[in-house]
């Protein structure tokens, strides 16, 4: 029977580090109104330079790190995100030609919060089809690699709390 398994992870986040006081000084809220609600005290913020891709690609350049896997062993890119580059072409074809990786699907799918988890189970199920393999090459690879990236912060891709009173 044929599974799948996570044998690396990786992460990245921008270094613009924004606590809820900034979104206070812009915003009719309160650092504590934000914290006692989503438990946030800050977040990381793209600068206008970076897009969802470059933040997806420095992840997976973790995970590959992580796992002892080089790009061209990848099969499969998904990706995650309510904030796309472009609606086309996908962040996962930018991500991919970034990586150089070339004969492999690669595709995004947009479900806000539990992106990643459809993302996971895609890729799971079609390396238990046989579909996140060799894809008919003579390589015995089965590497997939699953992301999600958001980049709020660039321009278009930052979301507002919603207006709370001031206390």
């Amino acid at each position: 029977m044929k599974y799948s398994r996570i044998v690396g992870t990786g992460a990245y986040l921008p270094g613009r580090v924004v606590g809820n006081d900034e979104f206070a000084k812009r915003l009719d809220t309160s650092d504590a109104w934000i914290r006692e609600r989503t438990g946030i005290a800050a977040r990381h913020l793209a600068d206008a330079s970076q897009a969802a891709s470059d933040l997806a690609l420095e992840a997976v350049k973790n995970a590959l790190a992580a796992s002892g896997t080089r790009a061209m062993d990848i099969d499969m890119i998904v990706v995650a995100t309510s904030t796309p580059d472009y609606v086309f072409p996908s962040t996962a074809c930018l991500v991919q030609k970034k990586l150089g990786v070339r004969g492999c699907p690669a595709f995004d799918v947009q479900a806000v919060c539990s992106g990643f988890v459809y993302a996971l189970a895609t890729v799971d199920n079609a390396i238990r089809c046989g579909q996140g393999g060799d894809l008919g090459s003579f390589r015995r690879r089965r590497n997939s690699v699953s992301l999600t990236a958001l980049a709020l912060g660039r321009p278009g891709g930052q979301r507002a709390p919603a207006r709370a009173p001031r206390q």
